[in-house]
């Protein structure tokens, strides 16, 4: 074979593989075209499908991993988010230096979140929210999306802490006071920043009175009198003293 002939093979089989690439390139950006329109339509199920192939496809390219950051928002928009998470944090191993990296971390503790259930059901989903949220603002400190983490949190450890006060006062119902002493204590050590800390301060003080201790309730109810920014609350603390003492 001359040089001639092996430089003409050659060129031919670069513009080949070139046009090839670009036929290629130009397939996946339809593909994800199609993909966001189901998106927008929120025909999450079509979307679905058409990002996967895009990702698997498009991998290690912009396009892929544009399609896999917005195959978990698929997932997200419909509700199913057991599959949003392992989407999104698919995206956050393999893509590493992703623009969408802090949105999908974001949506993470979002999905999380959206799974907390009611206060009286098991929590452990909420715990993991509230791990999540602290690790994004640990991680992004001036993000955006900080003051709602924050909000987030906020209610979240309320939930906690409500779930703790009822056990309290089903330990009340069924008269065992110093378990529920212990419960309201255990109340006030971890979530001190909610908003139900005074009533937590009044059922202890009510539980000591129950258990025929008004000296102990006096005691307590003195060295905790600041706690209380409800006057209301504060009477109803101090007449339950007082009403135990006069019988």
């Amino acid at each position: 074979m001359n040089k001639r002939y092996f430089l003409i093979i050659l060129t031919s089989f670069l513009i080949s593989s070139c046009s090839s690439t670009k036929q290629v390139d130009e397939d996946l950006q339809v593909q994800f075209d199609r993909a966001m329109n189901y998106l927008e339509k929120k025909r999450y199920l079509r979307a679905q499908e058409e990002f996967n192939n895009v990702a698997i496809r498009g991998l290690h390219t912009d396009l892929g991993d544009d399609a896999q950051f917005y195959l978990g928002e698929s997932y997200f928009l419909n509700k199913e988010y057991i599959l949003a998470i392992a989407e999104y944090d698919r995206l956050i191993r393999r893509m590493g230096f992703s623009e969408f990296v802090q949105e999908a971390r974001w949506r993470i503790c979002q999905s999380y979140v959206e799974q907390s259930p009611k206060y009286f059901h098991e929590q452990s989903s909420t715990e993991r929210a509230l791990s999540k949220l602290q690790e994004f603002l640990d991680d992004y400190p001036t993000s955006e999306y900080n003051e709602e983490a924050l909000e987030t949190i906020a209610g979240m450890r309320n939930k906690l802490a409500t779930k703790l006060y009822e056990s309290g006062r089903l330990y009340i119902k069924m008269e065992e006071y110093e378990s529920a002493i212990i419960t309201y204590k255990d109340l006030l050590a971890t979530y001190y920043d909610t908003q139900i800390v005074e009533d937590a301060h009044f059922q202890i003080v009510k539980c000591h009175t129950l258990l025929g201790d008004s000296e102990k309730a006096a005691d307590y109810l003195e060295n905790n009198r600041k706690q209380f920014k409800d006057e209301n609350l504060l009477t109803a603390a101090e007449k339950l003293i007082y009403t135990k003492d006069k019988n």
